[in-house]
Order: C-alpha cells, then sequence, then structure tokens
C-alpha cells in the first residue's frame, strides 16, 4: 500500500516519465472525500493534507504518573481508528503520541510513594502502552518525551520573549495573552469565561489575568533544569508545541484529543507557537472526541467511579472495550455501562462466529465502499459497525462459497481500519467459551421469540424456550436493560 517515490533524486529529461508517474499516483481523488470536523471552523470540512506524500498528526498523550482511565482509552482508541484511515488512504502518516513525564502531579505521586520520579513515569509509561496494545491500538509513528525536548522549549521561550509575546517575572517566564489576537479560537469562549475556566492564580507578576506559565521555578528537591530564567522546569502548553514543531514541523494537519483540553491546553498551545512562528497555524484541523460518563455519571475519585482499562482487560477481551468505545460517535458524549460493555462482547462473538463459518483464507482483501465511505465520513464508527452485520447478514445468507469467501475477506479489511478481528474466529470463540454448536444468530431469533411471548402474556411459550436453551446451556438473565444471555 505504501509507495516510496524519492522525487530529490530525479534530475534532466531522461527522468520526466518517472516524475510524472509518481505525482499520478499520489491519493489526491481519495483525499477529497475525506470530510473531518475542525473545531477551529466549527464544521465539518473536506481534508486534503498539506503534503499528500507526507500526513502530519499529533494526539496528546498521557501524564504518566498512575494508570489511564477509560476515558483517556477513549482518545487513544478514537485517534487509533483516524490513524488506520489516514494509512489507508495515504502513502505516509507520520502520527506523533508524546509522553508527557515532567508534571506536577507527577512530582506529587513521588511526594506520596516515595519513589523517584523517573521510576514513577518508567513505570506507567509501559503500562499505558501495554493497556492500549490490550485494546489493539497501534503504536505511534513516534513518542516522544517531555524531558527530551527541553533545550527546545527554553529556545521557544526565548524567541518568545524576543517577540514580546512572553516575559520574565519572579523567576517565572509567561506567555502575555494579549500578544496572540486570535487567542480563544478554538473553545470559542469569551475572555471573561476563559479566565475563569482556567482557575489561572491572578498573581500580582502577570500582566494580564490570563497570561499562563511557560517555565516555573523548581525548588531544591523538585526537578529542574538550569537556565536563563533561573533553576526551573517547563509548563505543560510548552511541552507540545515544541515536539510538534520537532518531530512533526511548524503547521501539522491534524491535531487530535479530548474535548478537555480544548481550553485552556489547546487554546495556550496554539497561541505561542502561533506567536514564535511568525502567526503559522499549528494545525490547519483540530479534532476532540466527547467526554465519557460511567452510568451517567462524571468519573470522579469521590464517586468511586473511575474504571482502568488495567482492571477491564483481567475480566473482559481488550476488543470488546474497544468495541464499546466506538459504539458513539466520536464527538458525541459516550455513556459507559456494564451492559454496554457485555452487548459489545456479544456483538463481536456473533462476528467472529460468522467469520468462523465463511471459506476461504484468514487474509483482508479491500474494504467494501460502505465502510470505507461511513469512516471518511467524520469517521462515523458506528455506521462502520452496522456495516459490519450487514456484510455477517449477507453471508449467511448466501449459498455460494466463492461469494462467502469474498464477505470473509472485506470483513477482515474493515476489521483491520476499525483494530477488530485480531484473533483467529475460533481462538476467540474458544477464549469466549462458546461451543461449536452454538449459534449466537439462532440465540437472539429465540430471545425475540420469547419477548414477543412474554408480552403477549403467553408464559408457558416463553418459558419453554428459556428451558430450551438452558438445556443446551445458555443462562438467560432478565434484566431493565432486556435480556443477555451467557453459557453455563
Amino acid at each position: 500500500m505504501t509507495r516510496n517515490g524519492n522525487l530529490n533524486n530525479m534530475a534532466g529529461v531522461a527522468k520526466l516519465p518517472s516524475v510524472r508517474k509518481e505525482i499520478r499516483f499520489l491519493p489526491i481523488r481519495k483525499a477529497n472525500l475525506m470530510k473531518l470536523f475542525n473545531s477551529l471552523s466549527g464544521k465539518k470540512e473536506t481534508f486534503v493534507p498539506n503534503d499528500p506524500s507526507r500526513v502530519t498528526m499529533y494526539v496528546c498523550g498521557p501524564t504518566v504518573y498512575n494508570y489511564a482511565h477509560i476515558g483517556n482509552a477513549r482518545a487513544a482508541v478514537v485517534f487509533d481508528v483516524v490513524f488506520r484511515v489516514l494509512r489507508h488512504e495515504f502513502d505516509h502518516v507520520v502520527y506523533a503520541r508524546n509522553i508527557t513525564d515532567i508534571d506536577d502531579k507527577i512530582i506529587k505521586a513521588a511526594l506520596e510513594t516515595g519513589d523517584p520520579i523517573d521510576q514513577i513515569t518508567q513505570r506507567f509509561t509501559r503500562a499505558y502502552n501495554e493497556d492500549m496494545a490490550a485494546l489493539n491500538v497501534l503504536p505511534p509513528s513516534v513518542e516522544p518525551k517531555a524531558t527530551e525536548h527541553v533545550d527546545g522549549m527554553l529556545s521557544m521561550i526565548a524567541d518568545l520573549i524576543e517577540k514580546g509575546a512572553a516575559y520574565e517575572a519572579e523567576g517565572h517566564v509567561l506567555f502575555h495573552v494579549p500578544a496572540c489576537e486570535s487567542y480563544g479560537a478554538i473553545s470559542k469562549r469569551s475572555r471573561e469565561d476563559m479566565i475563569d475556566g482556567a482557575r489561572v492564580e491572578v498573581a500580582p507578576y502577570k500582566r494580564d489575568p490570563a497570561d499562563f506559565v511557560l517555565w516555573k521555578p523548581s525548588t531544591a528537591d523538585q526537578p529542574g533544569w538550569d537556565s536563563a530564567y533561573g533553576r526551573g522546569r517547563p509548563g505543560w502548553h510548552t511541552e507540545c508545541a515544541v515536539m510538534i514543531k520537532e518531530h512533526l514541523g511548524e503547521t501539522i494537519d491534524i491535531h487530535g484529543g479530548g474535548q478537555d483540553l480544548k481550553f485552556p491546553h489547546h487554546e495556550n498551545e496554539r497561541a505561542q507557537a502561533v506567536c514564535a512562528h511568525e502567526g503559522a497555524p499549528l494545525a490547519r484541523f483540530w479534532m476532540h472526541n466527547g467526554f465519557l460518563d460511567v452510568d451517567k455519571e462524571k468519573m470522579s475519585k469521590s464517586l468511586g467511579n473511575v474504571l482502568l482499562p488495567h482492571d477491564l482487560v483481567e475480566s473482559m477481551p481488550g476488543e470488546a472495550i474497544r468495541y464499546a468505545l466506538l459504539s458513539a460517535h466520536y464527538r458525541k458524549p459516550l455513556n459507559w455501562t456494564a451492559s454496554g460493555l457485555d452487548r459489545a462482547k456479544q456483538a463481536l462473538d456473533r462476528l467472529y462466529r460468522t467469520l468462523s463459518t465463511l471459506p476461504g483464507p484468514h487474509k483482508a482483501s479491500g474494504p467494501p465502499e460502505s465502510i470505507r465511505k461511513a469512516l471518511l465520513d467524520d469517521i462515523n464508527t458506528p455506521k462502520a459497525q452496522a456495516g459490519l452485520f450487514d456484510l455477517a447478514r449477507q453471508a449467511n445468507s448466501s449459498d455460494n462459497d466463492q461469494e462467502k469467501a469474498r464477505i470473509k475477506q472485506q470483513m477482515l479489511a474493515a476489521g483491520e481500519l476499525l483494530g477488530f478481528f485480531q484473533q483467529e474466529p475460533e481462538s476467540w470463540l474458544q477464549s469466549a467459551g462458546q461451543a461449536p454448536d452454538i449459534d449466537p444468530d439462532e440465540i437472539e431469533r429465540l430471545l425475540e421469540l420469547r419477548q414477543r411471548a412474554r408480552a403477549a402474556r403467553e408464559f408457558e411459550q416463553a418459558d419453554q424456550i428459556r428451558d430450551q436453551l438452558e438445556a443446551e446451556g445458555i443462562i438467560l438473565e432478565d434484566g431493565p436493560d432486556g435480556t443477555r444471555w451467557r453459557l453455563g
């Protein structure tokens, strides 16, 4: 799928035909089909990268002081799908997802546990990557660490001071927000709301209440670097701006992250980059995934409802967790429930069951155009998931082995875009405890008949269906969300 043409080495008239051949095969046609919602403009726009031969994307990664929670995992999974789709459509995609390994939360964790900071950051960086791998999240092209880019941060800070966009004050260096006329373009907030929303400390040394820290002093027991402003450490917003420039360039195609990062992080990140780079935009597209609640409540330690993929994968396949995370459109809120996770697992059971019955090699071809179009239309994963079941129904109703084999390859190809079907069907079904003669579609049909019988108050027939299923080792569990089944 990747075509590596090197135009720099081509010179002279004799090389012109091969130059034209390389240009002809750049995927401009595909790029014009892709639409993404841009938080900067507030609408869906056609995505055409600045350089189709090198598409660039940056997503804010974890602050490594503890395990990632399920909301963090939603962002990782969503932008993993974006990465997969981009790789399918373009020759070369460079995806950077950073590691924030210097932060006040990390310092606090070190004080509370007594562990060295580097031990904490290494442990939770490793845990994050292992947990995301369990959800079939691909490694990014590059994973820069903040501590490895402090020299670049100090260089950008010095540049901003020289341009009059930042200033020193009592051991701090602060960005002067009025220097960026377009400040607030991403979040669309008023100045008063931004000051309140940032919960900024209106320190006496600030020239403007909205000014934010680029560099802050470190005490003797805190990590720090020597600088022209004294021993200190960088601010969070500066870290990302510098890592983007270092690995992707001044202006990138896509910058992603959770809805909670729009303000203040992305506003502050963008403002300093725009001022440092003579007005050049930091990103052409800004993408943000929606919030995730648990049983309609915001996750919080006080409610005791903070869910960790690190724990969830102990009792549920990572692929089922991934399926549940993609069951709502990425920009919409997602309400996480145990029953929703069970439904995701059952959905994958049915799809794997269909794959296990189809002839031909376990090899992908190209995804069906309907699923590809769903994903090109602002990464519509619920529609793509529905498309998988359309394929399964076509396969189950076909008597033609060639047709079944073709559908199998399409399902696997669609699965590659969505991050599903990473196992052989037989392995999945074995681990799910499903006997070979259990047909999930038949069970669902019987459950529907039982539900109709109960609605018609024909309880004897409903009980007969329950007894029939229990005789085959199927346990039914009736609840407010409907009837679920499991193997006994």
